[in-house]
């Protein structure tokens, strides 16, 4: 059953909730690392606190079971824990190497917190989209105002209190609502914004953050493609692609959307997807849908959204190998492979977001490029193969914000070191770990004067013509090796301590 929409707060609250986390903001800039450190795990604390509620939530709007929630909050977790070993070296001012230009001079630098920073997440796993970028928000020292997506009112809610828990004093809020909610939040001067959904609402955002000059960070999703070369381990492609497409009832921006598979193993690629699926999600041969643990569609609108792609491309000719069986009532759409698709029907236009897949065959590589190259850029992208020469003609010929070879949906949340995102389309910006910080910091560079390499005067107008050689020369001249530099600067500072 769906849960009633969130009521939306009048504009004039907004403002003044805004203006009442703003006054804070500035406080936080001299937070040291073991205090930032501090919220982050009080934050972690009080979501695990709360987990058997966060499996309810889980439950009542996706059909979810307990390993699955779980399977966001140890992102989250990871996500807090890596914070709290790395913040204090992100927070140290960086020295930058001196060049020609800054002989003797002190260059670094310092990374500021932005300031007020609003984080709009999508429905589809509200705790570790909406949470992880205001981890790092509140890392990088700034203030968070957090709005969770009305498509999810039961996380929204448990959130709202989380945050309310974690932060009494109001440096981080929760504001409920609905789209006139969001647009509110986006009339007000935020210094940042993150945004996690789709194309439609990321063009809004960034039309709204240009009003006040405010950074974004956009992760979109799209069309994913998966290639599965000739070379592929057949059996292992389609056992990873069942379960890369259909968890979470394909309600995943990085699930695959389609899959390209070579005509000469497409049979057996076919066949074996199938198999997989029904040994995943119905191993009992009860039906999906008798499978406490199969997921379902977050509302009924997104459930008629998908059930009308499959069947606009069942009347277009499109063959459906298994699945296409619905029941509005309990939002279940069993997982569907779809064949001899056709770029008319909708089911190749627009990002499934559901348990259902296209497999489509090509010929050559140069096929898949074509294809794949006649959609926007994706969030990600997957290549089966064993041949080492087509891998890397794949990964040289593609571009999307990841990319996967022989496997799938493993590249977000399990890597700090991996910075998430999408590219133009698919997303602007990076997440996790020092890229969420880095997105919520000002890198700003500082020079500070050091001993004069020459007399300072000569700089300055009226120029010599000794200076305007020493210009020249440095145009017209070969560049130092970067060790002469070091050295030359070495001797301007040794010398500078005597002057």
């Amino acid at each position: 059953m769906n849960a009633p929409l969130i009521e939306t707060p009048p504009m004039a609250d907004v403002s003044t909730l805004f203006r009442q986390v703003a006054a804070i903001a500035p406080n936080l800039v001299d937070t040291t690392a073991a205090q930032r450190i501090a919220k982050v795990r009080r934050l972690m604390a009080t979501v695990l606190k709360y987990r058997a509620e966060i499996y309810e939530t889980g439950k009542l709007e996706r059909g979810l079971s307990p390993p699955d929630m779980d399977g966001e909050l140890v992102m989250l977790k990871f996500e807090a824990d890596y914070i709290a070993r790395h913040l204090e070296d992100w927070m140290t001012p960086k020295r930058a190497p001196n060049s020609l230009m800054t002989l003797g001079k002190k260059c670094y630098v310092r990374y500021e917190p932005k300031g007020m920073v609003l984080v709009l997440p999508s429905w589809n796993a509200p705790y570790v989209i909406g949470l992880l970028p205001t981890l790092g928000a509140i890392a990088a020292g700034n203030a968070v105002i957090l709005k969770p997506s009305e498509l999810s009112p039961h996380s929204s809610k448990l959130v709202a209190r989380i945050v309310r828990e974690a932060f009494p004093d109001g440096e981080v809020i929760v504001i409920e609502g609905g789209a006139e909610t969001a647009q509110a939040l986006l009339a007000q001067p935020f210094h940042h914004i993150f945004y996690i959904g789709n194309n439609h609402v990321g063009r809004i955002v960034m039309k709204a953050a240009a009003d006040h000059f405010a950074s974004v960070t956009l992760e979109m999703g799209g069309k994913n493609p998966s290639i599965v070369d000739k070379s592929a381990d057949v059996e292992d492609a389609a056992l990873k692609t069942s379960w890369g497409r259909m968890c979470n009832a394909g309600q995943a921006c990085i699930a695959p959307d389609y899959v390209l598979v070579h005509e000469s193993v497409i049979d057996h690629y076919v066949s074996t997807l199938v198999r997989e699926i029904k040994a995943m999600y119905d191993p009992k041969g009860e039906g999906y849908d008798k499978n406490p643990e199969y997921p379902r569609i977050v509302n009924t609108r997104h459930f008629e959204r998908i059930r009308a792609l499959v069947e606009d491309a069942r009347a277009q000719g499109a063959t459906i190998v298994c699945g296409g069986e619905y029941k509005a009532d309990e939002r279940y759409i069993a997982p569907t492979v779809v064949t001899n698709v056709t770029g008319s029907m909708k089911l190749m236009q627009e990002e499934i977001f559901g348990p259902v897949i296209a497999v489509i065959p090509f010929r050559t590589r140069e096929d898949v490029i074509r294809e794949i190259g006649s959609r926007p850029k994706p969030l990600a992208a997957y290549v089966f193969a064993k041949d080492r020469t087509e891998i890397d003609w794949y990964i040289a010929h593609t571009t999307s914000g990841s990319l996967v070879v022989n496997h799938n949906v493993v590249q977000s949340g399990t890597n700090p070191l991996l910075p998430f995102g999408g590219v133009n389309s698919s997303g602007i910006g990076r997440m996790v770990g020092f890229a969420t910080f880095n997105e919520c910091s000002n890198g700003r560079a500082i020079v500070e004067e050091g001993p004069p390499v020459i007399e300072p005067r000569s700089m300055f107008p009226p120029l010599t013509d000794k200076y305007k050689k020493q210009l020249g020369q440095l145009i017209d001249g070969k560049p130092l090796a970067p060790w002469m530099v070091k050295l030359i600067d070495g001797i301007v500072r040794f010398v500078g301590l005597f002057k």
